[in-house]
Protein backbone atom coordinates (compact mmCIF):
# COMPACT_ATOMS: atom_id res chain seq x y z
CA UNK A 1 0.00 0.00 0.00
CA UNK A 2 1.36 3.32 -0.87
CA UNK A 3 2.80 5.49 1.58
CA UNK A 4 -0.19 8.07 1.83
CA UNK A 5 2.33 10.47 4.14
CA UNK A 6 4.94 11.25 2.12
CA UNK A 7 5.18 12.89 -1.21
CA UNK A 8 8.18 14.85 -0.25
CA UNK A 9 9.73 16.27 -3.85
CA UNK A 10 6.77 15.44 -5.79
CA UNK A 11 6.18 18.50 -7.36
CA UNK A 12 2.28 19.32 -8.02
CA UNK A 13 1.14 21.99 -10.50
CA UNK A 14 -2.39 24.01 -9.51
CA UNK A 15 -4.18 25.58 -11.94
CA UNK A 16 -6.83 28.42 -11.38
CA UNK A 17 -7.68 32.12 -11.80
CA UNK A 18 -9.92 34.58 -10.79
CA UNK A 19 -13.35 32.72 -9.06
CA UNK A 20 -11.84 30.14 -7.82
CA UNK A 21 -13.88 28.27 -5.23
CA UNK A 22 -11.47 29.24 -1.96
CA UNK A 23 -11.27 26.26 -0.14
CA UNK A 24 -11.14 23.97 -2.82
CA UNK A 25 -7.59 25.51 -3.52
CA UNK A 26 -6.75 26.52 0.32
CA UNK A 27 -7.70 22.96 1.68
CA UNK A 28 -6.08 20.33 -0.76
CA UNK A 29 -3.34 22.16 -1.20
CA UNK A 30 -2.44 22.65 2.49
CA UNK A 31 -3.21 18.27 2.43
CA UNK A 32 -0.22 18.34 -0.33
CA UNK A 33 1.98 20.91 1.82
CA UNK A 34 1.57 18.71 4.66
CA UNK A 35 2.24 15.33 2.90
CA UNK A 36 5.62 17.09 1.48
CA UNK A 37 4.45 17.85 -1.51
CA UNK A 38 5.85 21.22 -3.17
CA UNK A 39 2.62 22.75 -4.80
CA UNK A 40 3.23 26.00 -7.53
CA UNK A 41 0.16 27.97 -8.55
CA UNK A 42 -0.86 28.67 -12.24
CA UNK A 43 -3.44 31.69 -13.60
CA UNK A 44 -3.33 33.41 -16.89
CA UNK A 45 -2.07 36.77 -15.43
CA UNK A 46 0.50 37.54 -13.14
CA UNK A 47 -0.14 38.18 -9.11
CA UNK A 48 -2.88 37.47 -7.63
CA UNK A 49 -6.62 35.91 -8.04
CA UNK A 50 -9.36 36.37 -6.42
CA UNK A 51 -11.06 33.02 -4.61
CA UNK A 52 -14.77 32.82 -3.63
CA UNK A 53 -17.46 31.37 -0.99
CA UNK A 54 -19.56 30.44 -3.36
CA UNK A 55 -21.18 33.45 -4.91
CA UNK A 56 -19.49 35.74 -2.44
CA UNK A 57 -15.76 36.99 -2.82
CA UNK A 58 -13.49 35.07 -0.39
CA UNK A 59 -9.76 36.51 0.07
CA UNK A 60 -6.72 36.30 -2.95
CA UNK A 61 -3.93 34.15 -3.66
CA UNK A 62 -0.76 34.70 -4.91
CA UNK A 63 -0.20 33.28 -8.09
CA UNK A 64 3.31 31.84 -8.87
CA UNK A 65 3.50 31.58 -12.34
CA UNK A 66 1.58 32.01 -15.73
CA UNK A 67 0.15 29.48 -17.55
CA UNK A 68 2.12 30.51 -20.43
CA UNK A 69 4.99 29.44 -18.16
CA UNK A 70 3.22 26.14 -17.26
CA UNK A 71 5.53 22.59 -18.52
CA UNK A 72 3.88 19.56 -17.61
CA UNK A 73 7.33 17.94 -18.04
CA UNK A 74 7.95 19.67 -15.10
CA UNK A 75 5.58 18.35 -12.64
CA UNK A 76 4.44 15.03 -11.03
CA UNK A 77 0.29 15.78 -10.94
CA UNK A 78 -2.37 18.72 -11.52
CA UNK A 79 -4.74 19.34 -8.70
CA UNK A 80 -7.59 21.21 -10.53
CA UNK A 81 -9.94 23.40 -8.03
CA UNK A 82 -13.13 24.41 -8.62
CA UNK A 83 -15.60 27.20 -9.12
CA UNK A 84 -17.98 27.99 -11.62
CA UNK A 85 -16.54 31.51 -13.08
CA UNK A 86 -12.71 29.62 -12.35
CA UNK A 87 -13.57 27.03 -14.28
CA UNK A 88 -15.08 28.77 -17.13
CA UNK A 89 -12.29 31.01 -17.85
CA UNK A 90 -9.49 28.15 -17.91
CA UNK A 91 -11.73 25.81 -19.92
CA UNK A 92 -11.34 28.00 -23.17
CA UNK A 93 -7.64 29.07 -22.06
CA UNK A 94 -5.25 26.87 -24.70
CA UNK A 95 -2.23 26.72 -22.62
CA UNK A 96 -4.33 24.90 -19.81
CA UNK A 97 -6.13 22.61 -22.33
CA UNK A 98 -2.69 21.63 -23.06
CA UNK A 99 -1.11 21.17 -20.11
CA UNK A 100 -3.81 18.78 -18.88
CA UNK A 101 -3.89 17.04 -22.18
CA UNK A 102 0.10 16.82 -21.65
CA UNK A 103 -0.22 15.61 -17.88
CA UNK A 104 -2.99 12.79 -18.66
CA UNK A 105 -1.31 11.31 -21.99
CA UNK A 106 1.97 10.89 -19.31
CA UNK A 107 -0.22 9.27 -17.51
CA UNK A 108 0.43 11.41 -14.15
CA UNK A 109 -2.34 12.09 -12.01
CA UNK A 110 -5.04 15.06 -12.21
CA UNK A 111 -7.24 15.60 -9.16
CA UNK A 112 -10.26 17.62 -9.93
CA UNK A 113 -13.24 18.74 -8.05
CA UNK A 114 -16.53 20.98 -8.76
CA UNK A 115 -16.49 22.74 -11.90
CA UNK A 116 -13.02 21.93 -12.90
CA UNK A 117 -13.75 19.10 -14.54
CA UNK A 118 -14.88 21.68 -17.88
CA UNK A 119 -11.46 22.01 -18.45
CA UNK A 120 -11.19 18.16 -19.13
CA UNK A 121 -14.20 18.34 -21.29
CA UNK A 122 -13.03 21.00 -23.74
CA UNK A 123 -9.76 19.40 -23.47
CA UNK A 124 -10.86 16.77 -25.05
CA UNK A 125 -10.53 13.88 -22.46
CA UNK A 126 -13.81 13.02 -21.25
CA UNK A 127 -14.87 10.50 -23.44
CA UNK A 128 -14.77 6.82 -21.87
CA UNK A 129 -13.57 8.11 -18.83
CA UNK A 130 -15.79 7.78 -15.38
CA UNK A 131 -15.88 10.82 -13.68
CA UNK A 132 -18.31 13.35 -11.12
CA UNK A 133 -17.88 17.05 -10.85
CA UNK A 134 -20.69 19.76 -9.50
CA UNK A 135 -23.95 18.12 -10.78
CA UNK A 136 -24.99 21.20 -12.74
CA UNK A 137 -22.12 19.99 -15.12
CA UNK A 138 -23.00 16.04 -15.44
CA UNK A 139 -24.89 16.98 -18.63
CA UNK A 140 -21.52 18.28 -20.02
CA UNK A 141 -19.32 15.15 -18.72
CA UNK A 142 -22.25 13.00 -20.88
CA UNK A 143 -22.37 14.52 -24.13
CA UNK A 144 -18.25 14.51 -24.10
CA UNK A 145 -18.69 10.91 -23.74
CA UNK A 146 -17.98 10.32 -20.21
CA UNK A 147 -19.80 8.59 -17.60
CA UNK A 148 -20.94 11.00 -14.48
CA UNK A 149 -21.99 9.55 -10.88
CA UNK A 150 -22.95 10.68 -7.96
CA UNK A 151 -20.33 10.28 -5.57
CA UNK A 152 -18.05 12.46 -3.12
CA UNK A 153 -15.30 10.93 -4.55
CA UNK A 154 -14.63 8.89 -8.10
CA UNK A 155 -11.40 7.37 -9.14
CA UNK A 156 -10.02 6.45 -12.75
CA UNK A 157 -6.98 5.23 -13.32
CA UNK A 158 -4.83 8.57 -13.07
CA UNK A 159 -7.87 10.85 -12.17
CA UNK A 160 -9.41 11.61 -9.32
CA UNK A 161 -12.70 13.71 -9.21
CA UNK A 162 -15.26 15.11 -6.56
CA UNK A 163 -18.48 17.29 -6.59
CA UNK A 164 -18.31 20.18 -3.75
CA UNK A 165 -16.35 21.59 -0.88
CA UNK A 166 -18.73 19.14 1.53
CA UNK A 167 -16.73 16.30 -0.49
CA UNK A 168 -13.57 17.57 0.51
CA UNK A 169 -12.02 15.46 3.28
CA UNK A 170 -12.55 12.12 0.88
CA UNK A 171 -11.39 14.57 -1.92
CA UNK A 172 -7.90 14.80 -0.05
CA UNK A 173 -7.75 11.76 1.43
CA UNK A 174 -8.29 9.72 -2.13
CA UNK A 175 -5.94 12.65 -3.56
CA UNK A 176 -2.94 11.83 -1.38
CA UNK A 177 -3.49 8.60 -2.15
CA UNK A 178 -3.51 8.39 -6.09
CA UNK A 179 -0.10 10.74 -5.94
CA UNK A 180 1.76 8.47 -3.38
CA UNK A 181 0.76 5.44 -5.47
CA UNK A 182 2.05 7.58 -8.33
CA UNK A 183 4.82 8.38 -6.92
CA UNK A 184 5.73 4.79 -5.50
CA UNK A 185 5.56 3.76 -9.19
CA UNK A 186 7.77 6.26 -10.70
CA UNK A 187 10.54 5.66 -8.03
CA UNK A 188 10.00 1.93 -8.52
CA UNK A 189 10.26 2.47 -12.63
CA UNK A 190 13.68 4.61 -11.77
CA UNK A 191 15.10 1.69 -10.01
CA UNK A 192 14.76 -0.56 -12.41
CA UNK A 193 16.26 1.48 -15.01
CA UNK A 194 19.38 2.16 -12.70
Amino acid sequence: MADNKNLQGMRVAILATDGVEHVELREPRKALDAAGATTTLFAPKAGQIISMNHMDKADNFDVDSTLEQADASEFDAVLLPGGALNADTLRVHPRAQQFVRDMDEAGKPLAVICHAPWLLVSAGLVRGRTLTGYHTIQDDIRNAGGKWQDAEVVRDKNWVTSRQPSDLPAFNRVLIELFAEHRETMAERTRRVA
